[in-house]
C-alpha cells in the first residue's frame, strides 16, 4: 500500500518530496509508532543538519553569477578557437563549452539552458536540422554533473561513508572528457554533412589571443575550486563560498557585465533551486531512517550476495536499475533512495567506492535526457520548441553512444580510479 500511495503521488504530479512525505506518513500512522509526526519531522531536519550541505547553495549561486557574467559567450568564443575548424565544427564547440561549463555550473539543466539559447538558433544557421541541435545540446549537458565541481557527487559523497568529495571530483573527470571524445567522433562520422561553411570573415590573430585569454578566465573557477580541496587547503564548503567570491569579482569588476540591481534576483532564483534540493533530501532522509529501522537494507544486501555471485552481475544489474529509475524519477531523488541500499552491497563485492558512485552519477544523468521525464529533454524542447517526439528520435543515437561511454567505464574501473590513485585518494 505505502508503494502503491508513492506510485499514484508520482504519476499524478505530486513532486517527488511530497509524494514520499505522503507515504511514509500512512505507513507511520498504520504502523506501530504512536508519535509518527514528530519523528517524521525530527528524521527531516537530522538529514539537513550537516556543515558540508552548505556547498550545494553555495555552488548554485556560483553557477549563476557566472551565467550573469558573460561566460557563456565567451566559452563559447574560445571552443570555437579551438574546434571550430574541424568537420561538423559548431557541433564540436557544443559539445566542448559543456565540457568548460561543466566546471562552472555542474548542473546539466544550466547547462542545457543557457547553450542552448546560443547553439540552437546558430546551428540551424549553419545547416543543422532544429531537432538535431537541441538533442546534442541536451546530450552533452550530461557532461556538467560528471566533470568537477558537481552537485551530485557531493550529495553522493554525503550519502555514504568511505567516499570522499576531492577523490570524487578526481574520478569524474576522466569519464567526462571521455563523453565528450565519443560525442565528438559522432557527430563528426554522422553529422558533419550538415553543416555550410560559415561567411563571416574570421578572427584575426590579435581577436583570437583576445578571445583565449578571454576564455582562459573561466577555466581558473574549476581548477582554482578542485586545486584547493585536493592539496587540503579548504574543504569543499569553503571552496564553494570562494567560487562564490570569485564569480562575483569576475561578473562585477573584471568582465563588468554583472549589474548590482540584478544579484537579488540571481540569489532568489539560487534559494529557489537549492530548496528544492533540500526539501528531498529532506524527506529522502526520513524515508532511508524508516528502511534502516525495517531492516530493509540488511535484507536486500543478504539476497544479493546470495544470488549475484559475480561482482559483473551486480554492476549489469545496478546499471539496468538506475537507467529504468532514471526514466521516471529525478536524479538526486533516485540517489539518495537507493545508494544506501547499493552502496553497501557494492563494497561487500569489491567494487572501489568511488568507482561505484560515479557510476550511479553517470547512470541517473543519462536519465535527464530519457523520456519521459528527462528534465534536459523539456529545457531543450522549451527553447527550440520542435516537439518532445522530433528530439527523442534524435537523441536516440547520442542516448547509445552515452550508453557506450557507461559500459566502458563500468568494466575499464581504472578510467574512473586512475586519477584518484595519482593523488592519493
Amino acid at each position: 500500500m505505502v508503494y502503491a500511495i508513492l506510485i499514484v503521488c508520482l504519476i499524478i504530479g505530486v513532486p517527488v518530496a511530497f509524494s514520499i512525505v505522503t507515504a511514509l506518513m500512512y505507513f507511520m500512522a498504520v504502523g506501530e509508532f504512536p508519535y509518527h509526526l514528530r519523528i517524521v519531522t525530527t528524521q527531516m531536519f537530522g538529514g539537513l543538519r550537516s556543515y558540508p550541505l552548505l556547498a550545494i547553495p553555495l555552488f548554485i549561486l556560483a553557477g549563476e553569477l557566472m551565467n550573469e557574467s558573460g561566460i557563456t559567450r565567451r566559452i563559447i568564443a574560445f571552443t570555437n578557437v579551438i574546434v571550430g575548424r574541424l568537420r561538423a565544427g559548431l557541433a564540436l564547440v557544443n559539445i566542448w563549452a559543456s565540457v568548460i561549463f561543466a566546471g562552472l555550473s555542474g548542473s546539466a539543466v544550466a547547462d542545457t539552458s543557457a547553450i542552448g539559447r546560443v547553439f540552437i538558433p546558430e546551428m540551424e544557421k549553419r545547416g543543422y536540422p532544429r531537432d538535431f541541435a537541441a538533442a546534442i545540446t541536451a546530450a552533452s549537458s550530461v557532461i556538467g554533473p560528471i566533470i568537477p565541481p558537481s552537485i551530485p557527487v557531493i550529495i553522493y559523497a554525503l550519502i555514504v561513508t568511505g567516499v570522499s568529495v576531492p577523490g570524487m571530483f578526481l574520478g569524474g573527470v576522466a569519464p567526462g572528457i571521455l563523453l565528450a571524445i565519443f560525442l565528438s567522433v559522432y557527430v563528426m562520422l554522422f553529422k558533419g554533412h550538415y553543416e555550410k561553411k560559415a561567411t563571416e570573415a574570421e578572427a584575426t590573430t590579435v581577436d583570437k589571443r583576445k578571445i583565449l585569454i578571454q576564455g582562459i578566465i573561466p577555466l581558473l573557477m574549476p581548477v582554482f575550486v578542485v586545486g584547493t580541496i585536493l592539496f587540503g587547503i579548504v574543504t569543499p564548503t569553503e571552496a564553494a563560498s570562494f567560487a562564490v567570491a570569485y564569480a562575483l569579482i569576475v561578473g562585477l569588476f573584471l568582465f563588468r557585465e554583472l549589474k548590482w540591481t540584478k544579484l537579488p534576483k540571481i540569489f532568489a532564483s539560487s534559494m529557489r533551486d537549492s530548496a528544492v534540493i533540500m526539501i528531498v533530501m529532506a524527506t529522502v532522509s526520513a524515508a532511508n531512517w524508516l528502511l534502516t529501522y525495517n531492516r530493509i537494507p540488511n535484507i536486500i544486501t543478504d539476497f544479493a550476495l546470495t544470488f549475484m555471485t559475480a561482482k559483473w552481475m551486480f554492476l549489469v544489474s545496478s546499471m539496468i536499475l538506475f537507467l529504468f529509475i532514471g526514466l521516471f524519477l529525478e536524479g538526486i531523488a533516485a540517489m539518495l533512495v537507493l545508494v544506501p541500499i547499493l552502496h553497501p552491497i557494492a563494497v561487500s563485492m569489491g567494487v572501489d567506492p568511488t568507482h561505484f558512485g560515479i557510476l550511479v552519477v553517470f547512470n541517473l544523468m543519462i536519465g535527464l535526457i530519457t523520456p519521459p521525464m528527462g528534465l534536459c529533454l523539456f529545457v531543450a524542447d522549451s527553447v527550440a520548441n520542435v516537439g518532445l517526439g522530433n528530439l527523442t528520435r534524435q537523441i536516440i543515437p547520442l542516448f547509445f553512444v552515452e550508453l557506450l561511454v557507461l559500459i566502458i567505464i563500468s568494466f575499464v574501473p581504472v578510467t574512473v580510479t586512475w586519477l584518484p590513485r595519482l593523488f592519493g585518494f
